[in-house]
């Protein structure tokens, strides 16, 4: 089911904002030297560009995680990170009145380039495992590792905009179902450099399994990342 990846994807800077540049900077030093001249020039004017959305935390609840949160996962241009503790199928409209499984929208994902990265708690049920086997590109490219210690629940948008809270990617907690059928649950979306900063170390420190070596937990662990 998938495959995990330490390399950096290639990614064109000229399509992230500044703080998602920040960031890949951060974790990728040698991208400095490769364009430098781009971020000398265009520094100053994409701070101020941005600096409004920088700057945006809203407030998630109940269908909003639907509407708000994981319909955005289509829009991202290089990179989705999702970590959750439980995950099955679920299901998102496609046109006017139909639905498709969330898989296939990270299949065209991964089909049009988009690094996508998935932590998960337990191995998935039947039903998103035969849905899983429907899109071939999943297996060769979605990035995908176990760990049975992972409670966060995240989502995090092109290093720029992250998720962070109470949602499993499941049906109940960000899909598609009604008002009546749905989780109570509740989070933020953000974009304040700080928030997501954080996020997106906590995720990557359980993906390039920072704390296997001393894990309790390992004969829980049937996939391990080290």
């Amino acid at each position: 089911m998938g495959q995990r990846n330490s390399g950096l994807p290639e990614i064109p800077i000229g399509k992230l904002n500044f703080f998602g540049l920040c960031r890949i900077l951060a974790y990728h030093p040698r991208i400095i030297a490769e364009n430098f001249s781009f971020i000398k020039q265009n520094s100053i004017f994409m701070t101020a560009k941005n600096s409004e959305a920088a700057n945006m935390t809203t407030y998630i609840s109940n269908l909003a995680h639907y509407t708000r949160v994981l319909e955005k996962a289509s829009a991202v241009r290089r990179i989705l990170w999702i970590g959750t503790a439980d995950i099955k199928d679920l299901y998102v409209k496609s046109g006017q009145n139909n639905a498709e499984p969330f898989l296939k929208v990270l299949s065209d994902l991964v089909k049009r380039g988009v690094a996508v990265r998935l932590i998960h708690a337990k191995e998935p049920g039947p039903a998103f495992r035969e849905d899983f086997d429907k899109y071939p590109a999943l297996a060769t490219d979605l990035e995908r590792v176990l760990c049975p210690r992972v409670h966060f629940k995240l989502m995090i948008f092109d290093l720029e905009t992250a998720y962070i809270g109470s949602a499993n990617l499941t049906g109940a907690g960000m899909g598609m179902k009604g008002e009546n059928n749905r989780n109570f649950e509740a989070g933020i979306l953000t974009s304040e450099p700080t928030l997501v900063d954080s996020a997106v170390n906590q995720f990557d420190e359980v993906w390039m399994g920072k704390f296997c070596g001393k894990c309790g937990r390992k004969a829980y662990c049937g996939d391990r990342i080290k």
